[in-house]
């Protein structure tokens, strides 16, 4: 696949996040190719097919490598922010006929907890102001947006559907207004959101909302490559 570098950084709340970078990522250059990837121990260490996150996370290191030119910043927000172990108890409930919406829900949990100002703030450090970012995510634009990050293009990820995970990914489309992910290409953000059938209640938090200066420290990049 190619050699990657592979910067380390911890926020002022004491969450580490990583990102991989490759070519020359000069803001003053064309827009660049990026993902903003959430961790998915399950998917992308235990081989879960439960989920597409790992197939998502291979595509988009694929997709820069052929470029030449990108970024995946890899967020550690397991579960989509509710953690590691409420994960693998929302995945009981799931196999109790809950969607993977209502088992965040019935936890006590947002159906989406995720919190994309450390990927603002990662990405601002890398020098980079403007994204074509591999998504099917509306929320995640609407995010990079709202933090200054300009998205001036959104490419599609597309992976495989089993019929183990079918229900999750119809899930996300339906209640999470994901995008369909087989489409190409959408130019311009904002104008291809759908509508978002789980309406967040007035306690639940914005997924994301700024929560002011994050960045705390950045480690000095190291060179990784990946087969």
């Amino acid at each position: 696949m190619g050699t990657f570098r592979l910067h380390a950084f911890r926020m002022a709340d004491g969450e580490e996040h990583v990102c991989l970078a490759m070519g020359d990522l000069d803001g003053g250059r064309q827009p660049v190719l990026a993902r903003v990837h959430s961790q998915c121990l399950t998917g992308e260490a235990l081989a879960s097919v439960r989920c597409d996150c790992s197939e998502q996370l291979d595509q988009a290191l694929g997709a820069i490598a052929a470029a030449g030119r990108g970024v995946v910043v890899y967020l550690r927000q397991e579960g989509r922010g509710i953690g590691l172990f409420n994960k693998v108890r929302a995945y009981a409930l799931q196999d109790g006929g809950a969607d993977t919406v209502d088992a965040n829900l019935q936890l006590g949990f947002p159906a989406d907890a995720r919190d994309y100002a450390p990927a603002v703030a990662i990405l601002k450090w890398l020098g980079i102001d403007a994204v074509r970012l591999m998504t099917n995510n509306p929320r995640k634009i609407a995010a990079l947006e709202k933090g200054g990050i300009a998205v001036v293009e959104r490419i599609a990820i597309n992976g495989r559907t089993l019929q183990v995970s079918a229900a999750y990914l119809a899930a996300k489309q339906v209640r999470l207004g994901h995008l369909p992910p087989k489409a190409t290409r959408c130019e311009v953000p904002g104008r291809h959101q759908a509508p978002l059938l789980h309406e967040p209640s007035a306690s639940e938090p914005e997924p994301h909302r700024a929560r002011g200066p994050t960045l705390e420290f950045a480690a000095p990049h190291h060179r990784v490559r990946l087969a």
